[in-house]
């Protein structure tokens, strides 16, 4: 699992230096979650789980607030969630999520970024199935024998609980992301570094120096269209 945690320490600290960035896609994604059903936490659990992910990117509240009373304004905006699926250098796999309103410019970007960038795009499943989808938390002033124990008398299952330098990771069942947040806190954890879906490569690969290069260009593209939310890969940074 160390491994694991390295790509999303990784991930996390280049989403952290682009906060302007993170703000706007979690705009979006609040606005669609909030439109999907009550704009209300309390009775919409999508919406509730995309708000406490955003608190662990600092999400400010004029963004989340402003987003909400643009969903309960029935905003005429409708978003599609698509994901894509690519090949980057050597052997490198990647998956990219999407949201956006208009599917054909998408599309193009999604496939010129890998065509300008030394990827190219593969067909639905060619990528997906090498990976696992995870939900994953990390929070500090804890171990986790204590963590673990502490789970298994609220009989909470969980995939695996590590200790990664001075952060507890938790890895569990996408479906059971509420669940198990609720437990730890029970548990005494306050505030979550990591809150988050992820899609787990189950290896990684290294690459060389110069196909490194390479790749980081071809994710940087990627993160860096409007439509794009989350960009997922099999590369051991």
């Amino acid at each position: 699992m160390g491994r694991k945690w390295n790509n999303i320490k990784e991930k996390k600290a280049q989403k952290d230096k682009n906060t302007s960035r993170i703000y706007a896609k979690f705009g979006k994604e609040i606005y669609v979650a909030a439109k999907s059903g009550e704009p209300d936490p309390e009775s919409n659990q999508n919406l509730r789980l995309t708000l406490e992910r955003a608190k662990t990117y600092s999400v400010p509240n004029h963004i989340i607030e402003k987003a909400i009373e643009k969903a309960k304004g029935a905003g005429e905006e409708n978003y599609d969630h698509l994901r894509y699926e690519g090949f980057g250098p050597n052997g490198s796999m990647l998956i990219v999520d999407a949201l956006t309103n208009n599917v054909n410019r998408t599309a193009s970007d999604v496939r010129a970024a890998f065509g300008k960038n030394g990827g190219n795009m593969g067909v639905s499943g060619s990528v997906a199935y090498m990976f696992e989808h995870t939900a994953v938390f990390g929070f500090e002033g804890h171990t986790a024998d204590d963590i673990l124990e502490g789970l298994m008398e609220q009989d909470i299952d969980v995939r695996d609980v590590q200790e990664e330098g001075d952060m507890v990771i938790v890895y569990a069942e996408p479906d059971q992301f509420a669940q198990v947040q609720d437990a730890l806190k029970a548990l005494g954890v306050t505030t979550f570094t990591i809150a988050e879906f992820e899609m787990l490569p189950q290896s990684d690969i290294a690459l060389s120096s110069d196909d490194q290069v390479e790749f980081e260009k071809l994710v940087e593209a990627l993160e860096d269209l409007e439509d794009v939310q989350n960009v997922f890969h099999n590369v051991d940074l």
